[in-house]
């Protein structure tokens, strides 16, 4: 039996999960208890989900036990998204801006959840959020590139294409000191070796075009997707070519 299923076996017997969650998550520490909050959004249901987001950053900071409680919200969110409640995308794009970097991350976990059920949906609901707020696109950006969601060309293809629109809208950003850049920058820094190594013949002549443009924080972007193993091993030749250039 997996950690997951072992802690999902263990919820089921608890009347009581909140003490327990905050035992075992991890926090304050460098990661938080992943297969724990797994099994919170395998198991929970939408009013405890709801409860523990009101785990706020003023209440429960960064790295603290409680945030736990508020990503294990988000992520418990994805689940019932992906059973078919479409109203909880406007609840989890309020989080995709949430200052703690984890709640973001369990944002991104939520919508591979729907991923995971209907990538359909996930590539529709990434085009929307694409054209929103530098948080918004990161988290779109990091939903999509998961090497898992990626099998079938015309998802590879869907993800370049909005990583492309994503990535076309930095030059007109002006504050580049922001957190929501940053995180954006930093995001897209290995989203794209993803989607590139999914699909490289699509995916190597945006690339290059990328590498091309004028944009200091756009030609990062397309460095760091460079040193990535994965990209490497996908096209080796090509990435030796791109670096020496």
């Amino acid at each position: 039996m997996s950690k997951r299923e072992t802690y999902r076996a263990i919820l089921r017997d608890m009347p009581d999960w909140d003490a327990y969650l905050l035992r075992e998550s991890g926090l304050p520490g460098p990661r938080g208890n992943l297969e724990l909050a797994q099994a919170v959004a395998d198991e929970g249901d939408l009013l405890r989900f709801e409860r523990y987001l009101l785990n706020t950053p003023d209440t429960a900071p960064v790295n603290s036990p409680y945030e736990f409680l508020a990503f294990c919200g988000a992520v418990g969110l994805g689940r019932l998204l992906a059973e078919g409640d479409d109203t909880l995308l406007v609840v989890l794009r309020r989080c995709a801006s949430d200052p703690r970097w984890r709640m973001r991350e369990g944002v991104a976990m939520a919508l591979q959840r729907l991923g995971d059920a209907d990538m359909p949906r996930l590539v529709a609901a990434a085009r929307d959020w694409a054209r929103g707020t530098p948080f918004e696109q990161r988290a779109a950006a990091a939903a999509l590139c998961e090497p898992r969601l990626l099998g079938a060309p015309a998802h590879a293809r869907a993800t370049l294409q909005i990583l492309n629109a994503i990535t076309a809208s930095i030059p007109r950003v002006t504050d580049r000191r922001s957190d929501d850049f940053r995180a954006l920058r930093q995001g897209l820094g290995y989203c794209w070796s993803v989607a590139v190594a999914a699909l490289p013949a699509e995916g190597k002549p945006l690339m290059e075009y990328w590498l091309a443009s004028p944009d200091p924080d756009v030609r990062w972007i397309m460095r760091e997707n460079l040193k990535k193993a994965r990209l490497e091993r996908v096209t080796p030749e090509w990435v030796k070519q791109m670096r020496d250039r």
